[in-house]
Formats: C-alpha cells, structure tokens, sequence
C-alpha cells in the first residue's frame, strides 16, 4: 500500500504504483476488435497516459481549466484522469447515461474548456440543448457521424504517436489544489459542482483501507459509472493505493456473464443490484416447495449464526453444522453468481433495505454497508467485516468525525470535506459553517454505530404534524414485485399518497387473474385492480405506523426515466419534476 503521507496527490499515487510493481496487472477490458479481454500492466498504463498528456498539452490549456469526460469506463478514462491532473487541470466527470439538458447544464455551469466523449451523435445532442461556445475542443472516440463542428477532433488524429518523449514531462499539482468538480444529482434543484482537492480523495481513500484492508491480489469489478465518487474513489484510487486489479464490465446487462469471468474478491454494488439478485432467487424459489422451504431455512439458521458470531457469542455444534450444510447446499449456489471469490461486498450509494441485508448474511456473502457524500469525497462510515449490523452504516473511517447537530442532522468532520460549491459562495458558508459539512441528512448514533433516518429536505410533513420519511415508504413497497417506482407525496396532507408504475411482467400476471385485458389502458382504474393493490400496499406497508398508510394512489404502466428527467442517473427519483408531470393526477388524489 502507498500511504496518503507519500502520494499527497492523485497523479503521484499513481507515478509510484507504476514505479513499485511496473509488470503487475492494472487493468483488464474486453477488446471488442479482437473479441478477447485485454490485460493492461502498470507501465502500459503510464506509456498510454503520457500520450495523453502530450494532447492535452497541444491544446494551451491552462492549470485549473476545467476539462470533461463523458465516456463509460475503461482504459480511457483512467487515462483522461491521470493525464489532465497531472497537467493542474480540472476534471468534470459526467454520465454518459444523464439527461442532454442536464449534462449542457454542467458543461456550462462548469465552464469546461475541453469535452471527451463517445461519439460524434453524442456530441451533437450535448449541443443541441446549448450551442456550448466556451468548449474550444471535442474529442470523440467514434465518428458515426459526419462532422460539422471544427472544434471535433476524433481520438486517433488528437494523441500523438508513441515516443518517448512524451513520457518526458510531469506537472506535479499540490496536495490541496483543486482537482475535480463532481456535480450533486440533482434531486432537488439543478446539479451544483462539489470542489474536490487531490488530498480530500487521497485521504479518504487511505481511510476506506484502514477499514477494509486489501492488497495487489484483490481484484475489483468496475461496472458502476466512474462519474459517480463512490466508485471513482472506492473501485479506482483505492485499486491504485493498493496496486489491485479492475476488470472492466462490458454493460449493466453482460454483468452476469462478466462477474463470472472476473471473480471479484471485492465488490461494490448500489442496493438495487442487491434486490434485483434477491429477487431473482426467491422467484426461482416459488417453483418448488422443497426449493422455498430450504431457501428460507439456509436464511434463517445463516443470520442466527452471523449475529451471535458477530456478538461474539457461540451458536453451537448443532445450529454450526447446520449452516455450514445450507451454506454449501444454498448459500454457494448464490453467490457463485457473483464469482464466487467475494471476500467483502460493499453497499453505499443509497440506503439498503434490512431485510436484503440480512439475506445476504444469512446466504454467507460478506456484506457490509458505508455512507458517505459526495462533499465528503465519498466515504464517511462502513461497518467492519464480520461486524455488520442491519440497519446500521457502520462507524466513522479513522481521521473522520460525526455528531448528531439541531434536527438530528448528520455533522460530518473530515479531511474529504470538500472546499466548496463551485461559484456558490453563499451555498458553501451555509454547507461548511462551523468545521463541519452540514449533510442535509437526518441520523442518529447509537453504541458508536450511525443509523441514517432521511433527507431533511425530503421529509414530509402531514397536516396533523406526523413527520415521515417517503424514501422508507417506497422502498417499502418496490421491494414488491409488483411496484417498479413509487413516489409519496404528504406535505400539508392529512396522510400520504403515493404515485406508482407498475412492473408490465408483474401486471400481465395480475390483469390476467382478475379476467382483464392488460393492453387496456382503463384496466388501472378497474375497482378489482385497486382492492388488489391495495392489498399489496397494506401488506408491504404492515410495520409503518397508522398515519404512514397510504391514503390514495395513481397508477400508471410509464416507467419514469433519465432521460425524461425524471430520475437522476444514480436513479434517484427528481422529485419536483415529477410533482410538475404529475401535477393533474397528485389534484385528482388530493380530492379522494
């Protein structure tokens, strides 16, 4: 491991992994001209950055110009990242899969001197929301379409050939200048620009170590978007620290096929991997009693054992054995489909349900849940492994505080706290004031372990005072099969109400047993399809108190999406977009 102390900055981190294990194997990506994976070792990898680096000194850019990537995750993008920051430029990572106007937005916002990204079309979109005039560069990995603009050049003419000199040069940036903006999702107003030093990512990354240590044998699976700083930092600066492997996804849909091939020894997942793998199983399970009842039982007897193990107790010869049967009988099954090496799963990025982690447990994955911001360089708490407590987002990472401030807000103290809101003065007094990051979230600390409760910005609050948090709620009810988004609506209501989309499979199947056409736009608002639903409401909702019930619902069969706007590309739901789509529908609710 190279310490935070040695590095001090993101592209000496790097020059250093290069220097202590040159033959070692950084990167592994799937070569679609050679239909093969490609293995990238450390020096490869510094041979490809200084070509970089060498283009992007063509261009007369200047230390702190801003310079964005809008590429999925592979080779080029490490390389855009180490060139520029090595250069003092600024990073603006974006998602590839963002709304156009969003992303314009944040190209603007930004003042982005340099665009990467994918294509020619992919450009042509950006630029169709807004003419873009500061960017006096685009460079597009493929031309697949002709060219109209002279600032587009296509990735093959703008490097330079090989040569040793372009391994020559080195800017060497200082530990806390600036090194990226990495915009907010966006939820609740337009995406704001989180200033991030090389020291605040460097130092959180160290941290996240002290934690879950690691080393050159683990092996990583990059298939979350580098864009976003939980992945950036935990499944990329970390691997660097660390001298691991990252072996490229090649989608979201060959991510099956993919964890097999790479065998990650640990892997970063959102919650809704993990509900969508747990999901998969238990309708598997449904076929067969036999397969259901052994399923429940491995669960069961599995997190009985984790839990006194994890209190230090003793579960006995009996209940041992038992588990160690399920676990090769059931709990194997499972988790050979994530490789079957996973040595530690780490959830963050949103709230994990305590039912889905306690399956995991029970099935024998070594799950463990952090928290963490963007403001804050990602990481703020984890659990350590084998002491993971449902429910729970673990204990500070060494060097980082937490206390509890007025409305029971998240008070976060941390070398990644970051210098502030780009060109949002007032914002960063507000967010920074007093030494610590006020996080706008709601939480509580009990025996040393922090318990996340909301958003303050989202909570509801009905007419009769009852606060509630909607983001419980609708994870609450999408855990049901037959609900595929849910939004809650309460403010100043006398009980909340909800808007949902349905899953087209899981409708199909319940138009089908109350004798309906699932074609027909009116069977949603058949009187058996809303006692059915509200069937499942109540069921899902059975734990919430009385005025947490839903009171009234609109259905619908349109998922709601990024490029709508509707959804940030973390897959957040952008709340006030939605209160404007809807805005007919929420009245008619308002009257029942």
């Amino acid at each position: 491991m190279i310490p935070a102390r040695d590095a001090q900055t993101i592209p000496e981190l790097f020059r250093l992994r290069v220097m202590h294990n040159p033959t070692g194997i950084a990167y592994r990506q799937f070569n679609i001209e050679s239909g093969a994976w490609r293995s990238y070792t450390w020096s490869e990898m510094a041979a490809h950055t200084a070509r970089w680096r060498a283009a992007f000194e063509q261009e007369g850019l200047q230390a702190r110009d801003r310079v964005a990537i809008h590429l999925r995750n592979g080779i080029d993008w490490i390389c855009f990242d180490q060139a520029a920051m090595s250069l003092g430029l600024v990073v603006v990572p974006l998602f590839v899969a963002d709304a156009a106007g969003t992303t314009a937005h944040i190209l603007k916002d930004s003042g982005a001197r340099l665009l990467m990204t994918e294509s020619v079309s992919a450009w042509k979109a950006l630029r169709s929301s807004d003419p873009l005039r500061q960017i006096v560069r685009v460079v597009c990995v493929e031309a697949d379409h002709s060219v109209d603009d002279e600032r587009v050049r296509l990735l093959a003419e703008w490097q330079p050939k090989p040569s040793a000199q372009c391994l020559a040069h080195a800017h060497r940036p200082l530990p806390h200048d600036l090194a990226t903006l990495v915009y907010t999702s966006g939820t609740t107003g337009q995406p704001k620009g989180v200033m991030l030093s090389h020291r605040n990512m460097i130092s959180v990354a160290e941290a996240i170590l002290d934690r879950i240590p690691g080393t050159k044998d683990d092996v990583f699976l990059s298939y979350l978007p580098l864009a976003h700083i939980f992945e950036r930092v935990v499944g990329y600066y970390v691997p660097v620290m660390i001298g691991a492997t990252v072996v490229f996804a090649r989608s979201v849909e060959r991510l099956r096929q993919d964890l097999l091939i790479a065998k990650p020894t640990i892997l970063l997942v959102v919650p809704t991997v993990l509900d969508r793998i747990r999901d998969a199983v238990e309708m598997q399970a449904l076929a067969s009693p036999i397969r259901r009842r052994l399923l429940a039982w491995a669960v069961s007897v599995g997190q009985t054992c984790y839990e006194v193990a994890r209190q230090g107790g003793d579960a006995g010869t009996i209940k041992r054995s038992a588990n160690a049967l399920l676990r090769r009988l059931v709990g194997q099954r499972i988790t050979s489909r994530l490789g079957g090496r996973v040595r530690v799963a780490v959830s963050g990025g949103a709230p994990l349900s305590s039912d889905t982690a306690r399956f995991f447990l029970g099935i024998g994955l070594p799950l463990i849940e952090g928290y963490g911001l963007t403001e804050a360089s990602s990481a703020v708490s984890a659990a350590d492994p084998g002491e993971y407590q449902p429910g729970s987002v673990g204990r500070p990472l060494t060097g980082i505080d937490i206390r509890i401030g007025a409305y029971d807000e998240i008070l976060v103290r941390s070398p990644g706290n970051m210098l502030g809101y780009w060109q949002r003065d007032s914002e960063t007094h507000r967010a920074l004031r007093g030494g610590w990051f006020h996080t706008g979230d709601i939480g509580a600390i009990r025996e040393g372990q922090l318990y996340i409760r909301g958003r303050l910005k989202e909570i509801l609050v009905l007419s009769s005072g009852e606060k509630l948090s909607p983001t419980d709620l609708e994870a609450a009810i999408t855990r049901d099969p037959l609900f595929a988004q849910a939004m809650i609506l309460g403010d100043n209501r006398p009980r909340p109400m909800a808007l949902l989309v349905l899953d087209e499979a899981a409708w199909r199947s319940l138009a089908s047993k109350l004798d309906l056409d699932p074609s027909d736009p009116q069977g949603l608002t058949a009187a058996q399809v809303h006692r059915a639903v509200r069937e499942r409401l109540d069921e899902r909702l059975r734990g919430f108190p009385r005025y947490a019930q839903i009171h009234a619902f609109h259905l619908t069969l349109e998922l709601w999406t990024i490029a709508q706007g509707l959804l940030t590309p973390t897959l957040k739901l952008k709340r006030d977009p939605l209160k404007r789509r809807f805005a007919e529908e929420i009245e008619a609710l308002d009257q029942q």
